[in-house]
C-alpha cells in the first residue's frame, strides 16, 4: 500500500545550520499493516509523516501509494487518500463549527459539492451511529461546538473524522501525546477498533515504548533518518521495554537517547 524508495530530506542546505532530516530512507507497509513507529528527537519521525503528507517534496527518493506515484503530487490532491490525526487536539477540526458540520466536512472530502442540503436526515442518523461506536456520548450532541469538547473527545472525533471515508493510508502523529494517561489509553484503544473494523493501513508515530510495543502488528524505530529496527509479528508481541534497547543499541550502534520515550 505504501512504497517509500530512498528518500532524501535536508534543511537549511549549504548552511552552517544544515540538518539531514531523512537520510536515504526506504520503507514498505503491505494492505491492512498497522506499524508503530518510535525514536528520539530528530530521528526523522514527523519528517517521514510529512514527507508523505506532502508537506514538502524530498530531495529524492520516491514515493508511491497503492502503486500511484505521489512524490510530486500537490499536499491538497494526495488529501484524499489520507488522513491524519496530529498531536494537538486542536489540529484536525474546526472549533467554531459543529459536530455534525465537522464530520460533514470529513465525508465530503475530496468529492464534487453541490448546492444541495448541508445534511440530510440520512446522514445524521449515520454520524450518530458511528459515533454511538466512540461510547463518549457524542451522538446526543451533534449541535455542539467542537471547541467545548474534552481532549480525549476532540481526538477521537478527529480519528473518526480522518477514517470515516476509508483511506489508503492512517497517519496518526503523537495524537495521544498531549493527553493524561487514562484518556489516552481510551483513545488508543478506539484507535485499535477503528483500525482493525476498517482495515486501514496505518502509520503511528509514538513517543511511548510501551504504546509502540502493544499496539499495531509491527514496529518501527528511526535514528538519525533511517530505520535501525523493524520487527513484526510474534517477535514484536514477545518485546519488552529492555528489548527494544538492547535492538537499538546493537543497530545504530549508540544508546537511545529519549528519556520521554522510556518513562512514558
Amino acid at each position: 500500500m505504501l512504497e517509500i524508495s530512498h528518500i532524501t530530506k535536508a534543511f537549511n542546505k549549504g548552511s552552517i545550520h544544515e540538518k539531514i532530516a531523512l537520510n536515504d530512507l526506504s520503507l514498505s507497509l503491505a494492505d491492512g499493516d498497522f506499524v508503530t513507529v518510535i525514536g528520539g528527537n530528530g530521528a526523522g519521525k514527523s519528517t517521514l509523516q510529512n514527507a508523505i503528507s506532502g508537506v514538502w517534496k524530498p530531495d529524492s527518493g520516491k514515493i508511491l501509494l497503492d502503486g500511484m506515484d505521489i512524490t510530486d503530487l500537490p499536499e491538497y490532491e494526495r488529501s484524499k487518500y489520507l488522513g491524519r490525526v496530529f498531536q494537538d487536539p486542536m489540529l484536525g477540526t474546526a472549533a467554531d463549527m459543529q459536530i455534525e458540520e465537522n464530520l460533514a466536512l470529513a465525508a465530503r472530502r475530496g468529492k464534487k459539492r453541490g448546492l444541495k442540503t448541508g445534511i440530510t436526515r440520512e446522514e445524521r442518523e449515520n454520524y450518530k451511529k458511528m459515533l454511538s461506536q466512540l461510547d463518549l456520548g457524542l451522538e446526543d450532541r451533534l449541535n455542539v461546538k467542537v471547541k467545548l469538547l474534552s481532549g480525549g473527545q476532540r481526538q477521537a472525533l478527529t480519528l473518526l473524522m480522518a477514517s470515516m471515508n476509508k483511506p489508503k493510508l492512517l497517519m496518526l502523529d503523537e495524537h495521544t501525546a498531549s493527553l493524561d494517561p487514562k484518556t489516552a489509553a481510551r483513545v488508543l484503544e478506539i484507535t485499535d477498533k477503528v483500525v482493525n473494523e476498517n482495515h486501514l493501513t496505518t502509520l503511528m508515530v509514538t513517543h511511548n515504548m510501551r504504546d509502540a510495543i502493544r499496539h499495531g502488528n509491527r514496529l518501527v524505530m528511526l535514528h538519525a533518518g533511517r530505520v535501525v529496527v523493524d520487527v513484526a509479528g510474534e517477535e514484536k508481541q514477545k518485546l519488552t521495554v529492555e528489548d527494544l534497547l538492547n535492538l537499538f543499541a546493537k543497530a545504530s550502534g549508540s544508546e537511545f537517547d529519549s528519556d520521554r520515550a522510556m518513562l512514558a
